[in-house]
């Protein structure tokens, strides 16, 4: 089963892929305790801009607390909002940088969704802190290197914590009656694990259905908000699952304003957090006449998401 989570969101330059940014840093200013120094923007919330790093990078992992915030600790399966800019250690100009953008940057912490500096570095840091990551290539990109980053780079991020949560094993809540017997059935347990989903053999619904599996008394969502999410993903026809957290125990992180699938975003808004809810999605709010991996064109889709927290 492959994962479509590059294919359900907007993809972020972020990590994944280097953007090559127009800022100009200094080269000029010294080093602090080894690491790069800020010469602008030194405050928590502001851009930063960063040194070229002098001499020899660390060989180790190095995070300096710039400012350290009174928040939370962060632990691994937390959730977590930041902003950052990063740049090589030998240059003076940033690769990306999310206060550009005006949207801070989602990850559940220790999830493998970023570089292991990141999840190794920010464990046990406080919300609210200002930290700047060294991080020798092995914890980076390694020896491929990545987009305009060259390889074996050690790489120099400013992070600023905004937020943490802690993320629950399941949803949970009030269950729903499921007594439409033209809509698939969804499991109720809350034990972590993905729950069951029974298509019936009639033909799917034409419109969008977003119904409640499990509701909780949570937030109400809104377009604005990023969610975090265990999913199952099935087509109807077949009821052939193609695509799962579950598999990888690793839960996803949505900035919902960046989720390509219509009937994804539409049928996630609105509702509560901390609820499951069933989503059957027509082609024309899914993929339409395009495949894509091993979902057929025009496929009726299928979720059961828990609906963990928002950030």
């Amino acid at each position: 089963m492959r994962r479509l989570a590059g294919l359900l969101v907007v993809p972020l330059l972020l990590l994944s892929t280097a953007a090559c940014g127009d800022e100009k840093g200094s080269d000029s200013a010294s080093s602090k305790n080894g690491v790069p120094a800020i010469t602008a923007g030194a405050k928590f919330g502001e851009k930063p801009t960063l040194a070229k790093g002098e001499g020899d990078p660390p060989k180790e992992l190095q995070t300096e607390v710039i400012s350290e915030g009174d928040g939370a600790k962060l632990k691994n399966g937390d959730a977590i909002q930041v902003n950052y800019l990063g740049q090589s250690w030998d240059s003076a100009k940033p690769f990306d940088n999310s206060f550009d953008k005006g949207q801070p940057f989602d990850l559940t912490l220790g999830a493998g969704m970023v570089i292991q500096g990141w999840d190794k570095g920010l464990v046990g840091q406080k919300v609210g802190s200002r930290v700047e990551l060294v991080i020798p290539p092995e914890l980076g990109y390694g020896a491929q290197g990545q987009g305009d980053i060259k390889p074996n780079a050690t790489l120099v991020f400013v992070v600023d914590i905004l937020k943490a949560t802690q993320i629950p094993a399941s949803a949970k809540g009030s269950e729903v009656a499921q007594d439409n017997i033209d809509l698939p059935k969804v499991g109720t347990k809350t034990d972590g694990k993905a729950p069951t989903v029974t298509i019936p053999k009639s033909d799917p619904p034409k419109k969008l259905v977003s119904n409640y599996i499990l509701e909780s008394d949570g937030e109400v969502i809104k377009e604005s908000d990023s969610v975090v999410v265990n999913y199952v993903g099935l087509l109807w026809k077949g009821s052939k699952p193609f695509d799962s957290t579950y598999q990888t125990g690793k839960t996803a992180t949505f900035p919902l304003a960046q989720i390509t699938l219509k009937g994804l975003k539409d049928g996630l808004v609105d509702k509560k957090v901390g609820s499951r809810v069933l989503l059957v999605i027509p082609p024309d709010q899914g993929f339409g006449d395009k495949a894509q991996q091993t979902v057929p064109a025009k496929s009726t889709l299928v979720f059961a998401v828990d609906i963990l927290a928002k950030m």
